[in-house]
């Protein structure tokens, strides 16, 4: 069986049925991946004798909803027994001796992984080039970025590598590598899916996959959701599993389309036509589709997010000093990680609070402009996929990288602020050959009714048979 751009709900119904056996489909990823990983660097590392004996456990008539389907995780989530470096030579060589809550989720779920995926480090950009490890590249155009901070994910999954991937988004870091890369990226509402056992909640970041299909997307969130014992908050339970809302029809709906952002950025063609094409498609589809401005707050608003923004990396920072029982020597972070943390070290606490609950004040505003519309359409990317080299961090004036990002990001951010349900999918190719990405935005704790709208959009203008050709160096 060719499983290489096969959806993840294919590939496991194949395997259930025994019309393929979950252990040619794991050998098929990884010859995959060591055919094309090479060109574009999206592992960390890879078992593949681990995986080979996991897919093996699994057999006709399995009951488990993705009974052999390779994954990937990103490199900065615990998976027992492989590297986890945060994409940073300070915590080289260390390996956890547990799963963190999703893992065991997608182990649960039959889900067989094969490895983890590259990151900037600290997980603190959209574009994927640490130091350490080397730049990800884009399956699309190998002098271009896939995105941030869960790049290694998207190439892994654009390139046919594996079906689906995980991803976190703290800042737009699953929603920018799915448009860089013209896949599936859904960032739940916040809480939906447990940050633990390492956390007990985050204001900003929240887990997810990417995918090639929303049908993949759906199945994934229905068994990464749910509470976890320990958990501090967490979002209700939906009325119905995802996988099922997604056959309804979601009735007319009012949307509110808008090229606008805090920050005053001017997309470029491509994403302003994105957007046009993705509002007639609605309209076709019966919806009322209205251009409207949004009470996006002031530009202000980069610098108050990047204050709590900084803190949450430096805990995750923090949290390695603690792995390691020792500060990081020089050159075992980069200039911009080490100017975010010793930025929080210096940060009162009633500073950082009173910043926390600005910036819950300016929300507020922002999901009650949602009261008088069902969701919000907006171009995923402020500008094209950067060139690798653009963007990284570990120059002579790091917090200018920070600052670059949010021109090349302007859309995203802010629906971590209010922890509003946001994805992004494809609109189809620009004239440069790259995926280009809309995304839409739904009201608090309505992943339904976004997931319905992002297959009707499926539906109308299929995406998954987009692909990038194979690297030079690989072969498929």
């Amino acid at each position: 069986m060719d499983s290489a751009f096969a959806s993840a709900v294919e590939i496991s119904a194949l395997v259930r049925s025994g019309e393929a056996s979950a252990r040619e489909v794991v050998e098929a990823a990884l010859w995959r991946i060591e055919a094309l990983d090479p060109a574009l660097n999206a592992f960390v590392a890879v078992d593949g004798e681990r995986a080979l004996a996991a897919a093996d456990q699994v057999k006709p008539g399995d009951a488990q909803p993705f009974a052999g389907v390779p994954i990937a995780v990103k490199g900065n989530v615990s998976v027992k027994g492989f590297p986890l470096n945060f994409g940073s030579k300070f915590l080289d060589g260390f390996r956890p001796d547990q799963d963190a809550f999703l893992v065991s989720r997608l182990r649960e779920a039959g889900f067989v992984i094969v490895g983890t995926t590259n990151l900037p480090e600290f997980a603190i950009l959209p574009t994927t080039e640490p130091r350490f490890g080397g730049p990800t590249r884009n399956p699309w155009d190998l002098s271009r970025t896939p995105g941030g901070s869960s790049g290694g994910s998207a190439a892994a999954v654009a390139a046919g590598m594996v079906p689906l991937a995980h991803a976190n988004d703290g800042g737009g870091s699953i929603r920018i590598p799915a448009a860089c890369c013209g896949l599936v990226g859904l960032k739940p509402s916040r809480g939906r899916i447990s940050v633990g056992p390492a956390m007990g909640e985050s204001f900003l970041a929240c887990h997810g996959v990417v995918t090639r299909t929303v049908a993949d997307t759906a199945h994934a969130l229905d068994v990464l959701s749910g509470y976890e014992v320990g958990d501090a908050s967490w979002a209700p339970k939906p009325p119905e599993p995802y996988a099922t809302a997604l056959r309804r029809d979601p009735g007319k709906l009012r949307i509110a389309v808008t090229a606008a952002n805090p920050l005053g950025v001017e997309p470029p063609a491509d994403a302003l036509e994105g957007v046009r094409r993705g509002a007639e498609i609605l309209q076709g589809l019966g919806h009322e589709v209205e251009e409207v401005t949004p009470p996006f707050p002031p530009a202000e608003v980069l610098e108050a997010f990047i204050n709590v923004f900084g803190p949450a990396i430096a805990l995750g920072i923090e949290m390695c000093v603690r792995i390691r029982g020792r500060e990081p020597e020089e050159d075992e972070i980069e200039p911009l990680s080490r100017a975010l943390l010793e930025r929080a070290r210096q940060t009162p606490a009633l500073a950082y609070m009173g910043t926390l609950t600005q910036l819950q004040a300016l929300s507020r505003r922002l999901v009650g402009f949602f009261a008088d519309y069902d969701l919000l359409v907006t171009p995923a990317l402020g500008e094209r996929p950067l060139p690798i080299g653009e963007c990284h961090g570990y120059g002579e004036q790091p917090l200018r990288d920070l600052n670059r990002s949010g021109v090349f990001t302007p859309y995203t951010s802010l629906f971590n602020l209010t922890g509003q349900p946001a994805i992004s999918v494809p609109v189809g190719l620009g004239a440069d050959g790259l995926p280009v990405g809309i995304q839409i935005v739904g009201r608090p704790l309505a992943e339904d009714r976004l997931l319905q709208v992002a297959r009707q959009l499926e539906y109308a203008s299929p995406w998954a048979h987009l692909r990038p050709e194979p690297p030079p160096s690989g072969g498929a």
